[in-house]
């Protein structure tokens, strides 16, 4: 990872480089200043059963997205570290074929980020509403 670089930089670039995230086909779409979408395309890897995909892997696509969501800001930080305090995750509805996390920051503290997410279909159908805290190192 780039030094010097800013905190959205060195997200932007961690998650590609993500083992887990690869397994899961998990791939940032956008990021601008507090704000991530990510995407997780289908794959028969990801399913509990059928087609529906396991809740796992829809809680570590709102996970990854609110951790990129706290990333994305200007600040070079000094230390790189971070952690998921807390993730809260209702599951709307079963979630089928691709799908996409929009994450936000609602407000930043001295160490912590609260994040909210919203996980949804390729029609656009939410599939899952949550929140996470997230602690970044100083």
């Amino acid at each position: 990872m780039s030094t010097g670089a800013n905190r959205m930089q060195i997200i932007t670039e961690f998650i590609p480089e993500s083992p887990f995230a690869a397994a899961l086909g998990l791939r940032l779409e956008s990021i601008e200043p507090d704000r991530a979408r990510m995407a997780m395309p289908w794959s028969d890897s990801l399913a509990t059963m059928a087609d529906i995909v396991h809740g796992g892997a829809i809680a570590t696509l709102a996970d990854t997205a609110a951790m990129a969501a706290a990333w994305a800001s200007d600040e070079v930080p000094e230390s790189i570290s971070g952690a998921t305090v807390s993730l809260t995750l209702d599951y709307l509805t079963a979630g089928r074929g691709d799908l996409t996390a929009d994450a936000w920051v609602t407000r930043r503290g001295g160490r912590l980020v609260y994040v909210r997410v919203d996980v949804a279909d390729a029609a656009g159908q939410s599939v899952a509403a949550g929140q996470a805290v997230y602690s970044l190192g100083r």
